[in-house]
């Protein structure tokens, strides 16, 4: 077990932002020193996960305006719940043992936070989410 909390740990991007600091919150603490590592080190997968929520939904995240991309984006994370918990399994999968045991005594608080960051990680980067060239019209 040691051996996968280490490799857990040494690939996790620094954040230097991210303090933690005497009279902090432990959800704020825990998003802080856990999930910001995490989301960043998951986010070129969260990206793709997002590209083919778009096309298993028929695409038409494509044909609106940039405002109903975001109000979308949002509404994937907060409202379709098969996606939502797929996102967490993503990022839960990435805790160590220690972290889960802290993660399951305030979990509602924390997903709460870990959905906040994926979507406005997302919404960051909707430039990214473009229509497949095997779709665009000619």
């Amino acid at each position: 077990m040691a051996s996968r909390f280490n490799n857990l740990l040494s690939i996790r991007p620094q954040i230097l932002s991210a303090k933690v600091y005497e009279g902090i919150s432990a959800e704020e603490a825990f998003q802080n020193t856990t999930l910001r590592p995490i989301i960043k080190l998951q986010h070129n997968l969260l990206v793709a996960v997002f590209e083919n929520y778009i096309v298993k939904h028929k695409n038409i995240f494509f044909d609106l305006p940039m405002e109903d991309q975001l109000n979308y984006i949002s509404n994937a994370i907060q409202k379709d719940i098969k996606f939502r918990n797929s996102l967490k399994g993503m990022i839960i999968g990435q805790f160590t043992v220690e972290e889960y045991e802290l993660y399951i005594q305030n979990s509602s608080a924390l997903n709460k936070r870990m959905m906040n960051i994926v979507k406005e990680r997302l919404i960051q980067s909707v430039q990214l989410f473009t229509r497949p060239e095997s779709l665009q019209e000619v």
